[in-house]
């Protein structure tokens, strides 16, 4: 693509500005570890809030999201429960408020409040430490791939798709390394205004070019549709026959099946909180417990109207004005790269610039996040610890750019041996996070649960999630996630009552600052029995507000579907879903919120 003069200084103008932003911003991050990894603890929720969805917002998912959608239609609502989407909503409810009250830097750090600080919770420590690092390598990598196949389509040099992210990494792990959260947390709020005034527009564009009519020739019966059965039911045969091996190859014409398998990975995955990465520093990041749960809330507020405009409105104009050119080539193609196509073809000159400044600029922020938010777990829970706990602050913030640095360096050298996005999609967020799920389920709910089981609950996940490749590399992640939960679970289980339960002071302090339901019979008793003032945990009202806030939540993801796509019944019925659960939200959770 031969990008006009117009486009190519609002890229370059893009990129100056958020590097010297970055940078400018650094000199608030140099202080001390809290201003390096958590801001301080000083930045508002909403700005925290806009930071997390612009992370989320990134390019890598917003590609698989437009080959989902290109693929399966409104049906492709349902997919990013994979991820899921929806552990926003248990963050929001009680998960972000209950890990926010601990008052630490890391997630390591946290099961200090959980196990104490005895040899076992150390060795605690270690396993999220671990697993902190090998999930930033792997989310640098996804990022990797995603960035240099869009890359590829746009810039004019003839470079490959690999030497591409090389160049856009570089210039991005400057700002990142050297600016820590304050960097990160408001470069991307520039970076997310620019990313919704792009997105907005390039789903008008689809709704002015592309009717009701013409998408309906362009897709098969069943793509208009959001319920689903137990089959998938649509056949592109005649239309592009190319997308029914995409389909088989995804392995979803199950669909029905494949839906309860992330419903049901998706709650576990949910109830163990966030895994040690962006997510949780910006919970940790923020000023009170109560914020924590309202800047988990505005993720969904803010993020899924622009992104899911862009995403529906370059499905749309692919499948209309691309779908027959697929067909008619014969061969395969690759759906991941449909939004850089779309781009090409179809939006005009100005806005292109400003929407692959604004695609760079998800890039940029989930990287940015993720890259944040893995030093912290090696240089305050190894190094700090371990190794030179007296240190002066300088040393520990030069030590985390050079921890930054080599996470990059790993996760480039695994992004050159994937071949596309969704393997390694797939196995962040089915295969891996299924490795996590029981143990930190388990150190919520049970209070017999202790560090050991911990420990090795971790370890038999994490090396579970890592050999599945290798040991059954034709099984779909997802439908390993039960075999993975249960080498998981077996591990927890069997170690925890093999050793003598946590001390009853400890377990007694962490149910008294964190309130958590679920089976802590015994240690509530104890505690209510010193404090007959508290109240029981609202378990109740909390499964209520989140079995609401799913359908709200989806009610946001098909809006901005339904409106591109002109079905305005599908958008009256979720406008109306939307208001409802808001309205219940607003009594039953945002009012109910205390620190």
């Amino acid at each position: 693509m031969n990008l006009s003069t117009i486009d190519i200084v609002i890229i370059f103008v893009y990129l100056v500005g958020t590097l010297v932003l970055g940078l400018y911003i650094s000199r608030l991050a140099s202080r001390d570890m809290s201003a390096y990894f958590l801001g301080g603890k000083t930045i508002p929720w909403w700005a925290l809030g806009v930071s997390n969805a612009s992370g989320m917002f990134d390019i890598t998912g917003t590609m698989w999201l437009v080959s989902m959608c290109f693929v399966y239609g409104l049906k492709s609502a349902w997919l990013p429960w994979i991820w899921p989407i929806f552990n926003q909503v248990f963050l929001m409810v009680y998960l972000s408020v209950w890990l926010r009250r601990s008052n630490v830097m890391t997630g390591a750090q946290w099961l200090n409040t959980r196990f104490g600080t005895g040899r076992d919770a150390e060795l605690c420590q270690l396993a999220v430490v671990i697993f902190a690092l090998v999930s930033a390598v792997g989310f640098i990598a996804y990022a990797f791939k995603g960035i240099g196949k869009f890359a590829v389509i746009f810039f004019p040099w003839e470079l490959a798709p690999d030497v591409y992210a090389l160049i856009i990494f570089a210039v991005t792990t400057l700002y990142v390394v050297k600016g820590g959260m304050y960097s990160v947390v408001f470069t991307e709020i520039l970076q997310f205004v620019m990313m919704t005034i792009a997105a907005i527009a390039v789903g008008i564009i689809a709704m002015s070019l592309v009717s009701p009519e013409q998408l309906a020739q362009a897709t098969p019966e069943g793509w208009s549709e959001v319920s689903f059965g137990w089959q998938l039911g649509l056949d592109w045969s005649g239309v592009i026959d190319s997308v029914n091996d995409k389909i088989h190859a995804d392995g979803l014409e199950l669909f029905g099946i494949m839906v309860m398998m992330m419903l049901f990975k998706g709650v576990l995955s949910s109830m163990a909180g966030p895994v040690p990465n962006y997510d949780m520093q910006r919970i940790l990041a923020a000023r009170t417990p109560s914020e924590a749960a309202k800047m988990s809330g505005l993720v969904s507020v803010v993020m899924f109207f622009p992104r899911y405009m862009m995403v529906t409105g370059l499905a749309v104009l692919a499948l209309v004005y691309m779908g027959p050119e697929i067909q008619a080539s014969g061969g395969a193609f690759d759906f991941e790269q449909i939004l850089p196509y779309a781009i090409n073809r179809f939006v005009p000159v100005g806005l292109t610039g400003l929407l692959i400044a604004g695609l760079l600029a998800a890039f940029m922020s989930t990287f940015a996040a993720s890259l944040n938010a893995a030093p912290v777990y090696f240089v305050n829970d190894i190094y700090r610890k371990y190794f030179n706990p007296d240190a002066a602050p300088e040393r520990y913030v030069r030590l985390s750019y050079l921890v930054s640095f080599v996470l990059v360096l790993i996760g480039v050298g695994v992004g050159f041996m994937l071949d596309s996005i969704n393997n390694i999609m797939q196995w962040i967020f089915a295969a891996l996070f299924g490795g996590y799920a029981a143990a930190n389920l388990l150190k919520w709910h049970w209070w017999r649960f202790n560090a050991y089981g911990y420990f090795f609950g971790m370890l038999s996940g994490l090396l579970a999630s890592l050999l599945l490749p290798l040991l059954l590399p034709e099984t779909h992640p997802l439908l390993a996630f039960p075999l993975l939960l249960s080498v998981s679970l077996a591990g927890s289980v069997m170690a925890a009552l093999a050793t003598p339960a946590q001390e009853e002071a400890v377990l007694k302090a962490f149910y008294l600052q964190v309130r958590p339901w679920g089976f802590w019979g015994p240690v509530r008793d104890k505690v209510l029995a010193e404090h007959p003032e508290l109240d029981n945990p609202p378990m109740a009202r909390d499964m209520a507000n989140i079995l609401v806030g799913i359908f709200w939540q989806l009610s946001l993801v098909l809006i901005p579907i339904y409106l591109v796509v002109r079905d305005y019944q599908g958008l009256l019925w979720s406008v109306a879903l939307m208001l409802v659960g808001s309205v219940f939200l607003k009594f039953f959770w945002y009012d109910k919120l205390q620190d």
